[in-house]
């Protein structure tokens, strides 16, 4: 099953939200060693890069600060604060998507006017076109009608209640490295 469907369908049918996560309850993630030295999860660097546009810095910097601060320990890269001074910005960005497990995209009017945004969006698409949960798209303040033409086949998360949207990203980021279904391997996306 698709981790990004089990964790974003919604039965809500009022606009902008009708792919969104803001109506569903989502199970609890099942307890899975991610600190273990066999782990997938060490395969790369990060396990979550987040994409968003230069307006969105204090909400992005809310959402590393909580992920990063669950008893997991989320690696996340932030752009502002992990490329390294003197490298070239496509490179760090390159890099990032590649060395990172999946990609949160927050998606504001900020990020839709921002042809570089669309620049981190397409690599992380390039990356990985059909890799389910991998991306995960979080619509803040956008109507359903101006959600990118590239992301029309990914569900997404709809940010309503800032804690409870940035629990259902840490959801999904679990579901990505560690799928939930018995018969799985702890192989992550």
């Amino acid at each position: 099953s698709s981790s990004s469907s089990s964790s974003a369908k919604s039965s809500s049918s009022s606009p902008g939200t009708s792919l969104a996560t803001s109506s569903i309850s989502l199970s609890p993630v099942s307890a899975v060693d991610i600190s273990a030295s066999h782990s997938p999860r060490w395969d790369k660097s990060y396990d979550v890069c987040i994409c968003h546009s230069e307006g969105d810095v204090e909400l992005v910097s809310e959402l590393v600060s909580y992920l990063e601060g669950q008893p997991e320990s989320f690696r996340c890269f932030l752009q502002l604060r992990d490329a390294v001074p003197g490298s070239a910005v496509v490179t760090e960005l390159c890099d990032a998507v590649q060395n990172s497990h999946c990609w949160v995209m927050l998606i504001t009017p900020g990020f839709l006017q921002d042809p570089w945004c669309r620049y981190q969006m397409h690599q992380a698409l390039a990356e990985a076109p059909m890799a389910n949960g991998r991306t995960i798209p979080v619509l803040k303040d956008v109507d359903r009608k101006d959600y990118p033409r590239e992301l029309r086949n990914i569900y997404y998360i709809y940010m309503g209640l800032k804690e409870r949207s940035f629990r259902q990203i840490r959801d999904t980021v679990m579901r990505c490295e560690y799928p939930l279904d018995a018969g799985e391997t702890s192989a992550h996306c």
